[in-house]
């Protein structure tokens, strides 16, 4: 009642002043957010295409068979389908290690290139695996550049100046994280879907995200992939205009969430990270190992006792995010660009998330 009741104030825009009420209420006071894992009032089960996918991709790629998962859609959101966790027991972990330890390093660019040598970010898990394990709960603890860490591009990589790909600016996109895309979409009804460019996000409890849309991708009928994992969040779905209230709901570790049609280019936001709701320092499916039984041409590996280690250390305060897309259309190329080298980075570290320290609530595009 107290959200409904703020999007009829005056003022400030109905999306604005949702993010505000979610960013600062008492992890208590949720009632209004939408769970897909006890789903009902304007949540109605979305179709699959299961025949698009073999049991074998799926099992491939770390996901059980698609028969097997259970997908929600929202009413007034045509497009949007949230499919709560698919992943097989363990493999989870693989796409954790992935973010943390494999997709920060070069060519990738992230957020503390802007500031750092190359040289110092080259490695930033070895740099800081060691300080991540022995780490305790103390907030004087200095951050290890890994905690430092706020958001990693692949494929073609984002200019944050212009708000633009670039065809000048792109690097081969990780075959594991393109096979694991092209099976969600293609269960969704995106056969053929291309991961060509990804942003990995990486929060913690003080982080949020601000209220954007993604529509920088030059073709926007292929749909934006949403994977999270560790801690939960709440996330705002709105609409054309920042002046409609947005719907709320949970993510929660091995959600997936899919933006497709109309709610392709509607205003988003993450207000914040949750601890998850299971009270555990870390979600039960992440508790779980990986078989040793994989499936021949896996993309998913065994993750090694001393690094889960160091990924579930992370996790215990952190959540990861990475969204995938599809920047061009079947035969399409970027247009001619004068003047540029497409290599334009982002004016802040902070300029994609909203960090509480840092007082800044402003608009960023993804």
């Amino acid at each position: 009642m107290a959200a409904a009741a703020l999007t009829r104030e005056g003022g400030e825009d109905a999306f604005r002043r949702l993010f505000r009420f979610y960013r600062q209420r008492d992890a208590s006071d949720l009632k209004g957010v939408v769970d897909f894992s006890a789903p009902g009032g304007q949540v109605f089960r979305s179709q699959l295409s299961i025949s698009s996918v073999s049991d074998q991709d799926a099992y491939r790629a770390g996901l059980q068979p698609v028969s097997q998962w259970k997908a929600y859609g929202l009413s007034g959101y045509p497009g949007f389908i949230f499919i709560p966790n698919p992943f097989l027991p363990g493999c989870q972990r693989h796409w954790v290690k992935q973010c943390l330890k494999l997709y920060p390093q070069k060519p990738n660019v992230c957020n503390l290139d802007l500031h750092m040598a190359p040289e110092k970010t080259t490695d930033l898990w070895g740099q800081s695996k060691e300080q991540l394990r022995r780490k305790g709960s103390s907030k004087r603890e200095p951050k290890s550049l890994l905690e430092k860490l706020r958001w990693v591009t692949l494929g073609y990589h984002y200019n944050w100046d212009t708000k633009r790909y670039s065809a000048n600016h792109h690097t081969p996109f990780p075959s594991d994280l393109a096979f694991l895309s092209e099976q969600v979409a293609a269960a969704c009804g995106f056969q053929g879907f291309q991961a060509q460019a990804g942003i990995l996000n990486y929060y913690h409890f003080d982080s949020s995200l601000g209220i954007h849309v993604d529509e920088s991708e030059l073709d926007h009928s292929r749909p934006l992939l949403s994977f999270s994992f560790g801690q939960s969040s709440i996330f705002l779905l709105g609409g054309l205009k920042r002046e409609e209230a947005p719907t709320a709901m949970f993510m929660h570790s091995g959600d997936i969430m899919v933006m497709s049609g109309f709610s392709r280019l509607l205003y988003h936001a993450v207000p914040r990270v949750l601890p998850n709701p299971e009270g555990t320092a870390l979600p039960s499916c992440l508790d779980q190992a990986l078989s040793s039984d994989l499936p021949a041409g896996s993309v998913i590996e065994q993750s090694s006792d001393e690094d889960w280690q160091v990924c579930a250390k992370y996790l215990q305060s952190s959540r990861i995010n990475m969204t995938i897309r599809q920047v061009l259309a079947e035969g399409q190329k970027f247009p001619e660009e004068a003047g540029t080298n497409g290599k334009g980075q982002a004016p802040s570290e902070d300029s994609y998330h909203e960090n509480s320290k840092a007082k800044r609530h402003k608009p960023n595009t993804a």
